[in-house]
This record gives C-alpha cells, structure tokens and sequence, in this order.
C-alpha cells in the first residue's frame, strides 16, 4: 500500500496554474485547447471548482505529465519496503544537482531531450551505478508512476538550480505538445564526480540521450526494478540484479 496523499482542489488548482505559466499558456489558450470555458480554468485554478477525470487526463497530456504527477503530493516516502534490512539511500543532494547540471551541459540541447528524458537519465545513471558498484552514486529514490521512473527531490532541485541562476527553464513545441527544456548558465562542477562516476554517467547519456520520450519511457517499463515495483511505490535498488541482458550494465 503507498502512503501518497491526494492534492486537495485549491492545491491541484494551484499545481495547474503552476504547469500552466510554465508552458507558456495563457487561460484563454489552454481553455481553447481543451475545449472548456476560460471561467472554467479560472475556477479550477482557485481551487473552486472539481477537475473530471478526462480533464485531468487532458491537463496531464498537454503539461506532459502522469496524471499521478497531478493527483498526489510529492513526497518522498520515508520507508522504502525493502526485502532486505539494509540501511535506506541516504540522498546526496550536492552530487545529484551537478549531475542533473552536467545532463542538461552534455545532451540538454538535443530537441528529443526534455524533462521526461532527464528523469530516465538520472534514474540509469543512478541505477546502472548501483549495478556495478554494489553502493549508491545520489541516493536519490525514484518512484515508479505512468511515465516511468520519477526523482522524489527533482522539483526541489530545479527550484534551487532556476533560483541561484545556474539554469534557465523554458518550454517548446515539440511533436504537437509542449516539452519542457533547460539551459545551463554555468559549467556543472565535476569535482564532487570520481573519475568511475562520471564515466558511468557519460555511458548512459551516449546509449539513451538519443531516444525521445516515448522511447525511453517504454524502455525504462521493461526494466526489472520498474516492472516488479508496485504503482506509485519506490523502486527497490536492490532489483538491478535481476535485471534483463537488455538493460544489464555487469559487462560494462
């Protein structure tokens, strides 16, 4: 049983208006786009008015998002359900944000790569680490939603990261939806990286960074760790070793 809570109308309201401004929608655009008054989406976003299950499904697609991204808060969950009694991942927050920092340096102008992309990155560097070291390169924990893997701190990060001005946030047209994409302002500083570190992480984005976001999303599905996890649970690290040869790094 997960432990998530479900947004309440004022805070899915103010989740939409959120996604809304950053896609660069006005109310009266996004109202054309789903075909529902503009006093619609104003009442929606002041938490006055209940969201059907279609218009969710609709917001979802048009912000790129999982409907779950929507409907539950974002929290990381504090027991992880492991098999085993080892200690959980103790997360690194100044080693994940320079990786995300290199991601977006590295592959982050590619037109296929957008936050969807990122997230699968970030989930194979840190799992594909796991795999062949037998220890945590972030900590971070991923939870298994509609799209794939998700980071629990990536919004945490991004707000640090758009704050202290080390990134721009911007959004695209991109196959007849809106892609979010990130430009670096400064170079990310691979001091805190080992040399094993970074080029496990250069591995990944040479394999991955080429697919788009349905690509990578249907391989992150087939992924074992993913696959046995149950909806909106925490993926268990452990399971990297049960992976199949087509996502297996042991060779590497």
């Amino acid at each position: 049983m997960h432990n998530l809570e479900i947004n309440n109308n004022k805070e899915l309201g103010e989740l939409i208006k959120k996604y809304r401004e950053e896609f660069g929608y006005s109310q009266e655009k996004l109202s054309e786009n789903m075909n529902i008054p503009r006093s619609a989406i104003s009442l929606i976003e002041s938490g006055k008015r209940e969201v059907s299950s279609y218009e969710l499904a609709l917001f979802a697609k048009l912000f790129d998002l999982s409907i779950e991204e929507l409907l539950y808060k974002n929290k990381c969950d504090k027991e992880l359900n492991l098999k085993s009694k080892e200690e959980k991942p103790i997360f690194n927050k100044g080693k994940f944000k320079q990786i995300l920092l290199y991601i977006v340096e590295k592959c982050g102008s590619k037109i296929n790569v957008g936050k969807t992309v990122i997230y699968k990155l970030l989930y194979f560097i840190d799992f594909d680490y796991y795999e062949l070291n037998e220890e945590y390169l972030t900590g971070e924990l991923y939870r298994k939603i509609e799209h794939g893997p998700a980071p629990c701190h990536f919004e945490e990060i991004e707000k640090e990261l758009l704050e202290s001005k080390k990134i721009l946030k911007t959004s695209i047209d991109y196959h007849n939806y809106r892609q979010i994409k990130y430009i670096p302002l400064v170079r990310a500083d691979i001091s805190l990286l080992t040399a094993r570190d970074k080029e496990i992480i250069d591995n990944v984005i040479e394999r991955l960074s080429s697919m788009n976001a349905n690509q990578i999303e249907d391989y992150s599905h087939e992924d074992i760790p993913y696959e046995i996890t149950p909806d909106l649970e925490i993926i268990d690290y452990e399971a990297v070793f049960y992976r199949k040869d087509m996502h297996s790094v042991r060779e590497y």
